[in-house]
């Protein structure tokens, strides 16, 4: 992100289904993908100047505990039903999830689900930071899943997609191949670096649980109608990608089980997804499009 300029310039415009053409292994019209978000949100986190971590005053018990039930039994039910289904796992993860909660990362890592960062806790936002403090964060980030899990991160999404002018610089620099902080296109593209080839990912904010269910106040059956539509649009389009963003406490509700499962049935019924992982996308890109 370049600061002060009406036009940031972190990529080129073009128009939609421009060339490349993108094609998917097997002849596959949609690439989809699920991310699991499995965060770590803290009861009463150091406070920003720029944004409160937590409606009420802290500690903010009912907040930390909505959250909390994700993690105790919110992640085993969403995690089981994916693997029913065979869809893998692409983990935005709060790293320090590592050490707080090292079961669940080992039962994603037995999965076969990659990891990306969503930074340290989800309570801890980049703005203010300096660029020490931001170089310090996306170390830690590599640094402690590897040694956790023996992956070394391809991917990046700003905790609480918070971020700082010189971002997606750095993680370009640290080597990182993706980025899932812009939601401007269905389909991967070149972002502007001063070093690297960074690729953004297509993520969703639209399609989100948390947009769903507290933005848009989804009923779970809707939201389920919701994400089949968006499969259906973008496999008819072709070359496309789909994200799925979960939260374990949302989507791992009881009552909203049946629904996702629908979702899943569907999408493996219709024949037309490449089921994937995200970083598997980002190199598929790379070797199709050349720098």
């Amino acid at each position: 992100m370049r600061e002060g300029e009406p036009d940031p310039g972190l990529y080129d415009f073009r128009p939609y289904r421009a060339p490349p053409t993108l094609a998917w292994p097997g002849g596959k019209r949609v690439a989809v993908w699920i991310s699991p978000n499995i965060e770590f949100y803290e009861l009463d986190p150091p406070a920003n100047p720029h944004r409160k971590s937590w409606a009420r005053p802290h500690p903010d018990v009912v907040g930390y505990g909505h959250r909390d039930y994700g993690n105790r039994v919110g992640h085993w039910r969403m995690a089981e039903m994916m693997s029913k289904h065979g869809f893998p796992g692409s983990v935005s993860l709060s790293v320090a999830m590592c050490q707080h909660h090292p079961e669940i990362v080992a039962d994603a890592a037995a999965r076969g689900w990659e990891f990306f960062s969503h930074g340290i806790y989800n309570t801890r936002y980049s703005y203010g930071m300096d660029e020490a403090q931001e170089r310090a964060i996306i170390e830690d980030s590599i640094r402690t899943v590897r040694d956790a899990t023996g992956q070394t991160i391809k991917g990046w999404l700003a905790p609480a997609l918070t971020h700082t002018p010189r971002t997606l610089d750095l993680i370009a620099e640290y080597g990182l191949s993706y980025t899932c902080d812009l939601y401007h296109d269905d389909q991967p593209g070149e972002v502007h670096v001063r070093q690297g080839r960074l690729i953004s990912m297509p993520y969703s904010l639209e399609v989100n649980d948390h947009y769903g269910f507290f933005v848009y106040n989804m009923s779970p059956r809707a939201y389920a109608d919701t994400l089949i539509r968006q499969y259906d649009r973008l496999a008819d389009e072709g070359g496309t990608v789909m994200c799925i963003p979960l939260h374990a406490y949302l989507i791992g509700q009881p009552h909203r089980m049946g629904a996702f499962e629908a979702v899943l049935r569907h999408i493996v019924a219709d024949g037309r997804a490449w089921i994937t992982r995200s970083g598997d996308i980002a190199d598929h890109y790379r070797a199709q499009v050349p720098a």
